[in-house]
């Protein structure tokens, strides 16, 4: 079945939960929507490149200072873009941009990057993992949280959010988790509002293109490319387990990096 059929039957199942009042509204966000991540994800290759030897003095130039260690080799961050952003900044992000490169694209600090997944994942710990949902519209974040979920134990919310599912008293399917962590507030927007409306905190991967509107704890990363959105979460979920105390300090996650990536051919992206 494809995307496009996927769209119309939930479009169905939710007018009829939710009634027609809203139908116009929702179908506009959701047009906008799949709109936005197609033209996303079709433009990645360009938004955020592979880092070549052309680029490596600028990972010399984000070098950290001496004594100070990251979650993961500073290396690793860096050959999966973790700190590639857009050619777009907002003024919510700015205070997480280390500098701009010359062909236009900003460039996220890895120490802040590190310092966030830190205070998210012992924020994070706090919730009963089953009271944890997870959201991830884009395709690339679908396999990312669908294996995040796995080893925390939180609720994969994948593809297209329903709205209704947090907000809908009515709603048969409607999960009530304590708090929500969105892979893009602007591809999860659906998510992050009706979160914001009924009081849930919100934990968001933001790029330099993002605004906070509805966002209560940010992690300054790439949140478009393969890899990085691989990384990020291999890393949020081993540090959640750490805190948790259920992994020791010096150990990793049964599960690999390459387990967390998504596996998407390019037929796929463009069906």
């Amino acid at each position: 079945m494809s995307e496009d059929d996927e769209i119309k039957e939930d479009d169905e199942e939710l007018e009829q939960e939710n009634g027609e009042e809203h139908e116009e509204e929702n179908e506009q966000e959701t047009q906008e929507e799949n709109e936005e991540d197609k033209e996303d994800e079709m433009k990645e290759e360009e938004v955020h490149p592979v880092e070549t030897e052309e680029e490596k003095p600028e990972a010399a130039e984000a070098a950290m200072p001496p004594g100070e260690e990251l979650l993961l080799p500073q290396d690793t961050l860096l050959s999966a873009g973790i700190h590639i952003g857009t050619r777009m900044k907002t003024g919510d992000m700015e205070q997480f941009i280390y500098r701009v490169r010359p062909d236009g694209l900003f460039v996220l600090d890895v120490k802040k990057t590190d310092d966030r997944v830190r205070v998210a994942a012992k924020f994070l710990a706090r919730f009963e993992p089953s009271k944890i949902a997870a959201a991830a519209a884009r395709l690339y974040a679908q396999e990312p949280v669908s294996k995040f979920c796995q080893v925390t134990g939180a609720m994969p919310v994948v593809g297209r959010f329903i709205p209704g599912l947090l907000s809908n008293p009515l709603y048969p399917n409607r999960i009530e988790p304590e708090v929500l962590i969105v892979s893009d507030p602007r591809a999860d927007f659906q998510a992050v509002k009706e979160a914001s409306s009924v009081g849930i905190p919100v934990v968001a991967l933001c790029s330099t293109d993002n605004e906070f509107v509805g966002v209560d704890l940010v992690i300054p990363t790439n949140n478009k490319g393969r890899r990085a959105l691989a990384v990020i979460y291999w890393l949020l979920a081993r540090q959640i387990m750490r805190e948790r105390g259920e992994l020791a300090p010096d150990k990793d996650l049964q599960l690999t990096i390459d387990d967390f990536e998504a596996k998407i051919s390019r037929e796929e992206e463009e069906t």
